[in-house]
């Protein structure tokens, strides 16, 4: 288990959704003390509020916009000035965008990249160093199923999640050389009921119809994992059977499939009756492929996981 009592736990963009949801978390875990960051000073000084008054947690609050050069340099400032050490990192700050991306603004392409990359690999240098020191601590990146296949429409956002997997992975693996506890954990939500869609401004094609997840049960599958010491965690049985489908299926057709989801639907392929046509047979094949060899593809990978964390 995770000393949670004898920790302070950071949380980027605490403000509101999965962020606010962790910290709550927590909160109820008997966390030593919390710092919440976000951009919005009266939600964070709000949720603090109400987390001390609940739970009794010390809460320190620092406004921070991680889209802006020097923000995480800036809050290990702040930290430090409040001699506050950082034993939870969370990095949960993150947005997205949707649409065609040549129609996309690149201003906001780019602040999707320092926060979403930047500003997370800068927090994770700044305080691992002293978790490594230390000989005990944890980081969790927040990353998304989108991390693992292409995602149309959304494609730089899927990019970074991408960069987020892989990276929380390779640290993760870096971390069992070191000899102490220090834990890195990637966790990966599904599609999930925050304000997300509203701030991408727009109506993702037919995953809005697709089931989502309460953050309450995100921030929990994230700390349980976190607990047991997993590498990464995908929330949701069916996601999880989702992730590893891009592992067997010709990649062309996964793109293509997630293109058929996450498609604006008034902007179909004109020639999409030719379209189905085209893809009818070999998206079938794939996912019989998929279902033959899903269940022991699944048994293989639990069962690799852990003689890897053994």
């Amino acid at each position: 288990m995770f000393d949670y009592a004898a920790s302070t736990a950071m949380v980027t963009g605490a403000s509101r959704g999965i962020g606010a949801e962790l910290a709550r978390a927590l909160a109820s875990r008997g966390i030593g003390r919390l710092i919440l960051v976000a951009r919005t000073a009266d939600d964070l000084h709000s949720l603090a509020e109400r987390i001390t008054a609940h739970h009794g947690t010390p809460v320190e609050v620092v406004v921070a916009d991680l889209a802006q050069p020097g923000a995480p340099e800036s809050i290990k400032i702040e930290t430090d000035r409040r001699q506050l050490k950082v034993d939870l990192l969370i990095n949960n700050a993150g947005f997205g965008s949707y649409g065609a991306f040549e129609t996309l603004p690149l201003d906001k392409e780019l602040a999707m990249i320092s926060v979403n990359i930047a500003a997370l690999i800068s927090l994770t240098r700044l305080y691992l160093p002293e978790m490594v020191e230390r000989g005990r601590g944890a980081v969790m990146n927040v990353g998304s199923t989108a991390a693992f296949q292409p995602t149309p429409y959304m494609t730089t956002y899927g990019a970074t999640k991408a960069f987020v997997q892989s990276f929380s992975e390779g640290l993760w693996a870096e971390m069992q050389d070191k000899g102490g506890d220090v834990r890195v954990i990637c966790l990966c939500p599904g599609g999930t009921e925050t304000n997300f869609g509203a701030v991408v401004g727009a109506d993702r094609g037919r995953f809005e119809d697709t089931r989502m997840a309460s953050p309450v049960d995100v921030a929990q599958a994230g700390l349980h994992a976190l607990e047991t010491g997993q590498p990464y965690i995908v929330v949701g049985a069916m996601n999880y059977i989702g992730s590893l489908m891009p592992r067997i299926a010709p990649r062309a057709v996964v793109a293509c499939v997630a293109a058929s989801v996450l498609r604006p639907i008034e902007k179909a392929p004109q020639n999409s009756r030719a379209k189905k046509r085209t893809l009818s047979f070999p998206v079938m094949t794939t996912w019989a492929v998929i279902a033959a060899g899903c269940i022991g593809g699944a048994y293989l990978l639990v069962s690799q996981r852990r003689e890897c964390q053994d």
